[in-house]
């Protein structure tokens, strides 16, 4: 049986990833009211990993996580993605960003 995640931690990442990946989009391919096709594309990708996670509402952030589900090709977009909006994010998204920072620092206490 499959198990769907919709849980409020897992929403957080969902609108976490989103407002990355619109970030990045809008100022790297000048997008304005809409992903392109390649951002769009992952994602809906990303939120079908979140969606379907095994770890559910324990799931670490994905840097500490142990088991990597993304391809290989996406894996590489997203750390590109992450990399470019990660340290913007306070600036348009503070409290987003703070949880991300609260949470990741605290998967990687939980994974030594």
């Amino acid at each position: 049986m499959v198990k769907y995640n919709n849980g409020i931690k897992i929403n957080q990442e969902k609108q976490t990833i989103k407002c990355m990946i619109i970030l990045y989009c809008r100022r790297q391919h000048h997008t304005k009211d809409s992903l392109c096709e390649r951002c769009s594309e992952l994602y809906q990708y990303a939120i079908s990993r979140l969606t379907f996670c095994r770890f559910g509402e324990d799931k670490p952030t994905c840097e500490n996580c142990h088991k990597h589900c993304y391809r290989r090709d996406y894996q590489q977009q997203i750390r590109k993605i992450m990399r470019y909006a990660g340290p913007r994010m306070i600036i348009y998204h503070p409290i987003m960003a703070i949880r991300h920072l609260l949470k990741n620092r605290q998967s990687k206490r939980t994974n030594q």
